[in-house]
């Protein structure tokens, strides 16, 4: 039964994020580096005593054992609460609280773009295999593959720069306080990512495509005469989606992680900035929350794509 699958996934969701933050907590503890010596050197050479830089790590917690503070931010963690930034002072919540929002928006808008692109250039070579049009639209969809999204981001500025003499907005207004000039910020590092994954889904959507198209029952339909675009819109393209959801969902997840040189690039200031700036400064809770909210967006977007199968496909049966 499907809610005897969705349940058993929705349980193992606990294990998964408990593997993931034990992950996380020990990779940032023996990578090289010292928070206390960092924060301590921020303003320039490192004119500590010895006697500042162990207190400041029994303020931050970090003379404790290992599965001491582990324990501490794991219980934090269950009660919702992320901590306060090591370096810049401030909530981690409330700092994730405002850069979320940016993130996620940035990340719908290129996944929409890309779903939607992806798809119909999909369909349209395989209808129209081994045509120009086939041709051309393989090499675009064979280009944005092989174009990483912060050189596309690059080339966007350049052109724009350099033919038209505009340098597009950077930064990010909130949509709610100005619309027009969101959608002017959004819509080039949008286009830069979704590009990338609009030609991946095009590539999976030509091959799916092209193995239901050659089914007998697709035959048949044309056969009996009907339309063209009729039979790839009710028959073929419900069938073919299956794989093309499989990967979709996949890349809603990449997309929330994988924005950082985006926005680094276009100046938004999105979890993906939280999570260099964290980097840079070893800031230890920042950068667990970070990873942890985007563990949890991962599987969220997985356990929708395995419930959007049954729409897809009825015959799909779950143990």
């Amino acid at each position: 039964m499907m809610q005897v699958y969705i349940l058993k996934r929705v349980l193992l969701f606990p294990l998964t994020l408990f593997f993931a933050s034990l992950v996380i907590f020990l990779v940032l503890r023996v990578l090289p580096g010292d928070v206390a010596h960092v924060i301590l050197s921020s303003g320039g050479e490192a004119t500590y005593t010895q006697e500042e830089y162990r207190a400041l790590r029994q303020q931050l917690g970090l003379d404790r054992p290992l599965y001491a503070q582990y324990g501490s931010w794991l219980w934090d963690l269950l009660r919702l609460d992320l901590g306060t930034s090591f370096y810049f002072k401030t909530s981690v919540a409330e700092e994730i609280g405002r850069r979320f929002p940016l993130t996620l928006e940035l990340a719908v808008i290129a996944w929409a773009f890309s779903l939607l692109v992806g798809v119909t250039l999909g369909v349209l070579m395989a209808v129209y295999q081994d045509t120009w049009l086939d041709y051309l639209l393989r090499i675009i969809s064979i280009s944005g593959v092989t174009m990483p999204a912060y050189w596309t981001g690059s080339l966007i500025i350049l052109v724009l720069v350099a033919v038209f003499g505009w340098l597009p907005p950077l930064g990010a207004v909130p949509l709610w306080k100005d619309p027009i000039k969101n959608i002017q910020q959004f819509t080039f590092p949008a286009l830069a990512i979704g590009y990338l994954y609009a030609a991946i889904i095009a590539r999976m959507t030509r091959s799916a495509m092209l193995e239901v198209l050659r089914q007998d029952y697709m035959r048949t339909a044309w056969a009996k005469g009907l339309p063209l675009f009729t039979g790839v819109r009710r028959h073929a393209l419900k069938n073919a989606l299956i794989p093309v959801v499989t990967i979709s969902g996949y890349q809603f997840g990449h997309l929330m992680a994988g924005v950082l040189i985006l926005e680094f690039l276009f100046a938004i200031p999105g979890l993906g900035r939280a999570l260099f700036e964290g980097v840079r400064v070893r800031d230890y809770p920042m950068i667990q929350a970070v990873v942890m909210l985007t563990a949890l967006v991962f599987l969220v977007s997985n356990l929708l794509v395995d419930i959007s199968y049954a729409w897809l496909n009825p015959r799909i049966r779950y143990r």
